[in-house]
C-alpha cells in the first residue's frame, strides 16, 4: 500500500527488558517516528517509558498479525526477554504473514568465566530437580513465573528475587521473597548471598549485563550454578545491542523514504 512521504514511521517495540526500555527512549527523539511500546503484562509496575504503552497478549499469530495490518506498522524490534519464546515466535511467523520487516536484539549468552562451576540444564524443572536432596540454601533467580516449579522441592531455603513484591506460597514454608529490579550490583549480591549463606543459585541464561551481579558473585564465592539454557527461537534478522538497533532502524527508515513509500 502507498503512504504519504510525511507518515511517520510505524514501529512495534516488543518489551520488557533494559534494552527495550533503553531503545524507547532514543525512539521518543527520532523524527518522523511512530513507536508503541507493547509488554506482556506479567510486571505490576513496570518502568515508566516515554512512548505509548499497550499490555497484554496479542491472543496468538493471526491477531498480531491483524494488529499488524490495522496499526499500518512498518517494522517490529524484538526487544522481550531471551526466554519469551512464544512471542518473539509468534513476532517471527506475523511479520511473515504481514510482509514487514522484524529485527530482534539478542544478547549474547552468559559463558563460564575462570572458576566458575556450572552445570547447564535444558528447563527450569530439570534445573531444579537436579538440586541435592538434602536441605540446601538456594538463590533462585528464574524469575516469579518459576515460583509454583520450586515446590517440587520443598525441604530447600529459598531466597526468590522477582521484581514485585509477593508473600512465598505456603508450598514453600522456607522461602524468602526479595523484590527488587535490575540492574544489579556483584556487591550486593555478595553480600545476600553471605547473608543467607547461599550453596547453589538457579539462573536462566539471559545474558547482558544487568542481571549478571548473581553469575560474578557465585563465581567468587565458589557456589555452584544451575544455568537454565535457551529455548528455540526460529531464525530471524538479530543484532546485539540497542546502539545497532538503532543504526539498523536508521537505515530502513531513511531507505523507505527514499523509495517513498
Amino acid at each position: 500500500m502507498m503512504m504519504k512521504l510525511d507518515s511517520p514511521y510505524r514501529i512495534l517495540l516488543l518489551g520488557g527488558t533494559t534494552e527495550a526500555t533503553s531503545l524507547a527512549q532514543s525512539l521518543a527523539g527520532e523524527n518522523g517516528v511512530s513507536a508503541t511500546l507493547s509488554l506482556a503484562g506479567r510486571t505490576v509496575n513496570p518502568a515508566a517509558s516515554p512512548l505509548p504503552v499497550r499490555i497484554g497478549g496479542f491472543g496468538g499469530v493471526d491477531a498480531l498479525t491483524e494488529y499488524l495490518t490495522r496499526e499500518n506498522i512498518d517494522l517490529i524490534v524484538d526487544a522481550t526477554h531471551p526466554f519469551a519464546a512464544r512471542i518473539s515466535n509468534n513476532a517471527i511467523a506475523a511479520s511473515a504473514a504481514a510482509q514487514i520487516p522484524l529485527l530482534a536484539i539478542e544478547r549474547p549468552p552468559w559463558t563460564p568465566a575462570n572458576g566458575d562451576n556450572w552445570n547447564e540444564y535444558d528447563s527450569i524443572d530439570t534445573a531444579i530437580a537436579a538440586l541435592p536432596d538434602t536441605p540446601q540454601n538456594v538463590f533462585s533467580g528464574l524469575g516469579r513465573q518459576a515460583i509454583a516449579a520450586l515446590s517440587v522441592a520443598p525441604q530447600h531455603r529459598y531466597v526468590i528475587r522477582v521484581v514485585d513484591a509477593s508473600e512465598p506460597p505456603a508450598s514453600l514454608p522456607q522461602a524468602t521473597i526479595v523484590a527488587a529490579r535490575g540492574p544489579f550490583r556483584t556487591e550486593d549480591d555478595l553480600e545476600l548471598f553471605r547473608k543467607h549463606r547461599i550453596s547453589h543459585v538457579l539462573a536462566k541464561n539471559s545474558g547482558g549485563s544487568a542481571a549478571y551481579s548473581k553469575i560474578e558473585a557465585a563465581g567468587v564465592l565458589g557456589i555452584k550454578v544451575h544455568m537454565v539454557r535457551r529455548p528455540a527461537i526460529a531464525p530471524r534478522s538479530t543484532v546485539a545491542s540497542v546502539e545497532y538497533a538503532l543504526a539498523w532502524i536508521k537505515t530502513h527508515h531513511q531507505r523507505r523514504s527514499e523509495r517513498g513509500v
